[in-house]
């Protein structure tokens, strides 16, 4: 087994650009011209930010809001990546960490707005939508957002929220956002624990996650609802018994009774801004 990672190290050296995530972009799925509302949804999938469920939590969910007037934009931001893990990544701290994931989602934004009139995109209705770890990033794209590009909404579907809450935290998101060191650093954990970053000037949100949810306990999404509420923050928090996690868009994963989320996002989001 030594021998066997000794040669795979020498070999991914040689190859350094599997050391690296692909470099990071955004796919547009764009509304047909008649049904285009003018709304844009950056869609951030998941993966414990160390890889993306593209699949289902990014190309399946885009197709999904394409099909209802929305532009889609898939963003494939940086995560920690396989390699990182097959190369021994609590010795060698390698991977990429925070705050590359929240530059990319800034960077999406500013495009966005930057490509509006092309796009036929409406400024006040640009949002981020994002799954588990995206989920996290969804809701760091308002929390901290270094930019004046903020998303007019956000959506995050059954997140990771807490970094610190020792009863709650997704331990494998932790240690892909920060890295195998700063994941100790109590004050790192604290800066990146979502319910202790909410004030009253955050944008609407739309919250769903599962009780049943094997990988991120429930009581995530509790927290954040909690500190929306404390802020006064306009929200819709959707809580179903059953579902589990990973489901997105799918009309297979999940329950029937969780994937009425779509119907009930669609109806948020169509008396959003009247």
């Amino acid at each position: 087994m030594q021998r066997l990672r000794l040669i795979l190290l020498i070999w991914l050296m040689a190859n350094s650009q599997w050391l690296t995530a692909a470099k990071s972009r955004i796919t547009p799925y764009l509304a047909d011209s008649a049904a285009n509302t003018g709304i844009a949804i950056v869609v951030c999938p998941g993966g414990s930010y160390s890889w993306l469920d593209m699949k289902v939590e990014g190309i399946g969910v885009a197709k999904w809001l394409q099909s209802q007037g929305i532009n889609a934009f898939v963003l494939r931001y940086h995560v920690a990546n396989v390699s990182a893990y097959m190369l021994g990544y609590r010795v060698l701290g390698i991977g990429n960490k925070y705050p590359k994931m929240l530059t990319d989602v800034e960077e999406a934004l500013l495009y966005l707005y930057q490509h509006a009139d092309s796009f036929r995109i409406d400024t006040t209705r640009i949002g981020v939508m994002g799954f588990s770890a995206g989920g996290h990033l969804t809701m760091m794209s308002t929390t901290h957002n270094r930019t004046q590009y903020l998303p007019k909404f956000v959506c995050p579907i059954y997140p990771v929220v807490t970094m610190s809450d020792k009863r709650y935290v997704h331990h494998r998101s932790r240690r892909g956002a920060l890295g195998v060191w700063r994941q100790f650093n109590n004050t790192m954990r604290d800066s990146l624990s979502l319910e202790k970053h909410i004030t009253p000037d955050c944008p609407p949100v739309f919250l769903v996650n599962c009780v049943d949810d094997p990988i991120v306990k429930y009581q995530n999404s509790e927290l954040l609802d909690s500190a929306l509420t404390a802020n006064s923050v306009p929200h819709k928090y959707i809580q179903y018994q059953t579902g589990g996690h990973g489901f997105g868009a799918s009309e297979s994963k999940g329950t029937e009774e969780c994937r009425q989320w779509k119907n009930e996002f669609i109806q948020w989001i169509s008396n959003l801004n009247q």
